[in-house]
């Protein structure tokens, strides 16, 4: 797996460290990173992407037939 180096401000890691309640800003860092994604994951699955957004909304604007 490739790695990542990114530079952050101290304060702003240690502070993410305690919240994440681990002991390395890379172990906070990652799981922060991975519970947004796991969000992310599960609010499409609840509300759809924005592509069946815009199918729904199509139907929605269209006039029904036989009327």
């Amino acid at each position: 797996m490739a790695k990542v180096t990114i530079s952050l401000d101290s304060d702003l890691a240690i502070e993410v460290m305690l919240l994440a309640g681990t002991r390395s800003p890379q172990d906070a860092v990652e799981l922060i990173v991975r519970d947004y994604l796991a969000r992310g994951h599960r609010t499409e699955a609840r509300a759809g992407n924005a592509a069946d957004q815009d199918r729904l909304a199509d139907r929605r604007s269209a006039p029904e037939e036989g009327r």
